[in-house]
């Protein structure tokens, strides 16, 4: 499944931008990730974080972190590998992670290891990237993103080959301006809740 490319998207700029967000930010946030965890696991049996194998840089797989927000072993109960809002495996606590994109903030860890990047593509699972067209292929320059382009020009609303269309898009005309540009609408984007977790197909986390 590996690819080799030239250079990820961004290169060592990207990479500085990562860390000078990541690093204070997880410091400021370590007393919250753990309150978060302790009403996770009073509310439901299991471990707070969830972890799945996802395709990163390259087609290089790497294991993703979330809180998690459905019950364990919800690939067995129910609809399988979808959700949807009101998905009864949902938790309680998880429903309110999921609602304010909360569940997604351990993927920090995930930016500070180097899978990841604050910008990029929604990080894909293995038998989608099977799938993908040589052209398609090209959203793997990029590390995978906590946000991205395709979150907020209408995240989960637009199909599958659609928000592909605008991965690559933003691999070919990426700048620095372009992150920030990113970050500053994704508050707004997040605000937009019909626009999360209608059961988009590269939201299928299970956890």
């Amino acid at each position: 499944m590996s690819q080799s490319f030239p250079d990820p998207v961004g290169g060592r700029r990207k990479r500085i931008l990562d860390l000078v967000i990541t690093v204070p930010v997880l410091i400021v946030l370590a007393p919250v990730f753990a309150a978060i965890a302790i009403l996770i696991r009073r509310d439901s049996p299991g471990p707070a974080f969830f972890r799945q194998t996802r395709v990163g840089l390259d087609g290089k797989l790497f294991r993703l972190i979330k809180f998690r927000t459905m019950v364990v072993g919800a690939d067995k109960i129910g609809a399988g590998l979808h959700n949807d809002v009101g998905d009864p495996r949902i938790t309680a606590v998880g429903a309110r992670l999921r609602a304010l994109s909360v569940d997604e903030l351990p993927q920090l860890i995930n930016v500070l290891l180097g899978d990841m990047s604050i910008v990029g593509p929604r990080p894909t699972l293995r038998d989608q990237v099977e799938r993908y067209t040589p052209e398609q292929r090209r959203r793997l320059r990029a590390r995978p993103g906590i946000t991205g382009l395709a979150q907020i020009s209408g995240r989960s609303t637009l199909p599958w080959s659609q928000r592909i269309v605008i991965d690559v898009h933003y691999v070919d005309e990426w700048t620095l301006r372009l992150d920030l540009a990113i970050i500053l609408r994704t508050i707004p984007a997040l605000l937009r809740r019909n626009e999360t977790y209608p059961g988009g197909i590269d939201e299928v986390d299970l956890g």
